[in-house]
């Protein structure tokens, strides 16, 4: 028996060394972590259940049989974060470039089986060279049976993909069909075809970084929600967004305990819009303020940053927060804000997150370029986004709520729940000035009776007590007492049932 014992014990032993001492000293030399060095980060301590520790791959050509090392490039299994259960997979550098064969995808099908069955997360911290070219088709394979429950898992359970080196050709397809992505910077890039093939089919000349890397997935292209300064920082953040989630779509999302009053006066947001009308402010000070503690979660901060997404907590319940950002394109809805904040609206309506909306919003950003890009398509899923979405939904509009863009802002007829607006709200078809010159055309040449007209144009709409006399408005509130007003909303909204009518699936504007 104790013979077993130990070469047990030493069977383990190599496992755990991946594929050798040299190897892990290069990866470190990186600046990179080793696939288990990742997981005792990201997972409570001692918490981690691995399977499949000794699966070894079943490939003969190119003589590969001569190498098998234990595990096959992945470790899988399951573990805990703040006691709460999460499934993870980690592709390990070190052996074979971390490249996926049939039984490296086994390993990760597997766990992905049991979190959909047993209604948990799936992790994956994504570290490899692609498909094992010595498996050839078989590799494909693997890779297609991994995205298939990818997308059958999709709105069932959470799925968190952090790509922390190298995810190239078919790879990239799996993390894009995850709910959030994250990249490490300088170390991580993820591309279709690389920088060589580009060059030889196109003639461009593009570093690996220039075309797949953090901040190009972070500012330009949306594909990555944040970016984080190593494998320890994206770890810690990663435990941090868990918190936010349900462990699936069954489960009402995790509350913990509060340590700020429901009822907090914030005196200064009375004076946070300026008088000036075109005057920016900043949104992010009013989502601060309103968080317990402040604290607040942003999801692709880089990336549109004329809309702002992200969670926050109420009365120590997780809560989506879609809001207009005047600092940026004066708050205006464009192509990419409009797809930015419908995917996440989507997120927290599978997940049952309720979402706070903050209205400040001019319309939508005119141009030839957005016209030509699709803009009536793209404002299209946010508007459907909202319209389809079943959670609590209140709505806070600060200032401008013009035209089509007030509709799709989560307004009263997008069914939202409770709609308030502050006495600084103008809610009308478009800005004064550009209503009076339509409807009071024949007076353009006399510019004091158009600044008479456009003053009561002002006095007659740029206020919230027209759409409140219609009711489309619940209420004009305080600045100052915004929190408590939201909290309570929330808090009479948390046995909310509402249903859509039965279908296979919607058609959402793609």
């Amino acid at each position: 028996m104790k013979d077993i014992l130990e070469e047990l014990e030493e069977r383990r032993a190599a496992a755990r060394l991946g594929g050798g001492q040299r190897r892990i000293d290069s990866q470190h030399s990186k600046g990179k972590l080793t696939a288990r060095e990742r997981i005792e980060l990201l997972l409570d301590e001692d918490s981690f259940e691995e399977f499949d520790m000794f699966k070894a791959h079943r490939c003969t050509d190119f003589g590969m049989e001569k190498d098998k090392p234990a595990g096959d490039g992945v470790i899988t299994g399951w573990g805990t974060i703040n006691g709460r259960m999460v499934y993870v997979f980690s592709q390990d550098f070190t052996v074979f470039g971390g490249s996926l064969s049939e039984t490296h995808a086994e390993k990760i099908c597997k766990i992905m089986d049991m979190a959909v069955q047993n209604g948990a997360p799936v992790i994956g911290l994504n570290d490899s060279g692609g498909a094992r070219i010595q498996e050839g088709v078989a590799s494909l394979a693997g890779y297609a049976e991994v995205f298939q429950r990818n997308i059958m898992a999709s709105g069932v359970v959470p799925q968190i993909s952090v790509i922390m080196g190298p995810c190239a050709g078919g790879a990239v397809y799996s993390p894009a069909m995850t709910d959030f992505i994250f990249m490490v910077r300088d170390s991580s890039y993820m591309f279709v075809t690389g920088p060589d093939v580009v060059k030889t089919v196109t003639n461009e000349q593009v570093t690996a970084e220039e075309l797949g890397g953090a901040s190009t997935h972070t500012k330009k292209s949306s594909v990555a929600d944040g970016a984080f300064e190593n494998d320890v920082e994206a770890m810690a953040e990663v435990r941090r967004l868990v918190d936010f989630l349900p462990l699936n779509n069954q489960e009402k999302p995790p509350t913990r305990p509060f340590f700020d009053e429901p009822g907090r006066v914030e005196a200064s947001l009375d004076t946070l819009v300026p008088e000036n009308a075109n005057t920016p402010y900043d949104m992010k000070e009013l989502i601060l303020k309103i968080a317990d503690e402040g604290d607040f979660y942003e999801i692709q901060e880089e990336y549109a940053k004329n809309i702002i997404t992200g969670f926050i907590r109420l009365e120590g319940q997780t809560v989506g927060v879609v809001a207009n950002q005047p600092m940026v394109l004066a708050g205006c809805l464009d192509i990419d804000s409009s797809r930015k904040a419908a995917r996440f609206v989507r997120f927290c309506d599978a997940f049952e997150i309720p979402i706070l909306t903050l209205v400040d919003v001019p319309g939508f950003l005119p141009g030839t370029s957005q016209e030509f890009g699709g803009v009536i398509k793209h404002g299209a899923k946010l508007l459907f986004a909202y319209g389809e979405a079943t959670v609590p939904k209140v709505t806070v509009i600060t200032r401008k709520a013009y035209g089509g863009a007030y509709d799709v802002m989560a307004s009263k007829h997008l069914r939202g729940d409770f709609n308030y607006a502050w006495p600084t709200a103008e809610i009308a078809v478009m800005g004064a000035k550009g209503a009076t010159e339509i409807i009071h055309r024949a007076d353009l040449g006399d510019a004091d009776k158009i600044a008479a007209h456009t003053a009561d144009y002002e006095s007659r709409f740029a206020n919230p007590f027209v759409a409140a006399e219609r009711g489309f408005i619940d209420e004009v509130i305080q600045p100052k007492s915004t929190r408590k007003r939201v909290s309570r909303a929330f808090a009479s909204l948390r046995n909310k049932k509402l249903s859509n009518p039965w279908k296979k699936h919607d058609n959402i504007p793609l």
